[in-house]
């Protein structure tokens, strides 16, 4: 069965995440197994035990979705052929390593990596994030340029939906386009709890050191395009993988244009997210329209898939 792959991103974690997978499926526990291997860490425990706090740390909550993620397509992959992949911001790392572009133990080590990077980031100088919802990415951004300043930035950081839209900057000029936005019409702004201000120039420390991580690490050409995040365009191969993942964390999230460009290339096979969740099936469908989306990341749901006529 052809089909397009989503791996989604941070936000998705919760404690418990993957553990009736690994029960249910030898493929999924020989992943979380490897992965606390290539650790050196018992991030299986972590993710199925908590606690709580700990695992919503940046670089705890990235690896572990990553895994989740990737113990679910260990159990599809015997029954489908990618035709392409696309992830959610840490989730294009997960997406290249379901085609093949990454290794298991190369991902997990860089995203856990990609995470510190970014809580030391956060923490040199302090960042926020709210969630807009009502009006369009170009109407947003604008805004957010509007709040800005020499010394605060304000950016529409993850373009998720055609009236969704997060910003992302320094907590002065976020909450300044926070109270324009409301002006202008949007119907709410949520604050968001995060350590930092992602898909922002306040990243820029955190993209030099990943760049460097990146380097280091053996990319392959992925086997299907992967729709990347900074381009919203396919990537075919390895050194441009390479050189995207560099730029993600200081570009922005452009989600609904990797959509519409995965729906595309997918000529009418549907999407399956992989992981915990079902965040970017629900977002896919306001992207694009008649888009057909299954989650696959609990027990039930893989069963449910798998009896559909997949195996």
């Amino acid at each position: 069965m052809k089909v397009w792959l989503l791996c989604p991103g941070q936000g998705a974690q919760r404690v418990g995440m993957g553990k009736d997978l690994a029960e249910r499926f030898p493929a999924a526990r020989a992943v979380f197994a490897a992965a606390d291997e290539a650790l050196g860490v018992a991030l299986s425990r972590l993710m199925w035990d908590g606690p709580e706090a700990e695992l919503t740390l940046t670089h705890n909550a990235q690896p572990a979705i990553l895994v989740h993620a990737l113990a679910a397509h260990a159990v599809v992959r015997e029954h489908v052929d990618p035709v392409g992949a696309a992830g959610h911001s840490l989730g294009e790392y997960a997406a290249y390593a379901a085609v093949d572009a990454l290794g298991l133990g190369d991902a997990v080590r860089l995203v856990r990596r990609r995470g510190e990077l970014m809580l030391e980031a956060g923490a040199a100088r302090a960042g926020t994030m709210a969630a807009v919802l009502g009006l369009t990415p170009e109407r947003v951004a604008d805004v957010c340029r509007e709040a800005s300043t020499d010394a605060e930035v304000a950016v529409a950081a993850n373009l998720n939906a055609p009236d969704q839209v997060v910003i992302s900057g320094d907590p002065g000029a976020v909450e300044r386009a926070g109270a324009l936005l409301k002006t202008a019409g949007a119907k709410r702004v949520l604050p968001l709890k995060v350590s930092g201000a992602f898909h922002s120039p306040l990243m820029a420390p955190a993209a030099d050191g990943l760049r460097a991580a990146l380097a280091g690490v053996p990319f392959r050409d992925p086997a299907a395009p992967v729709v990347a995040n900074a381009s919203a365009g396919p990537v075919r191969d390895a050194a441009t993988a390479r050189r995207l993942l560099g730029e993600q964390l200081t570009a922005p999230v452009r989600w609904v244009e990797s959509m519409q460009r995965a729906a595309d290339l997918a000529d009418g096979a549907p999407f399956v997210e992989i992981g915990p969740g079902n965040v970017l099936a629900g977002l896919l469908k306001r992207c694009v329209p008649g888009a057909v989306a299954t989650s696959v990341g609990t027990a039930a749901e893989m069963d449910t898939f798998l009896a559909q006529g997949v195996a």
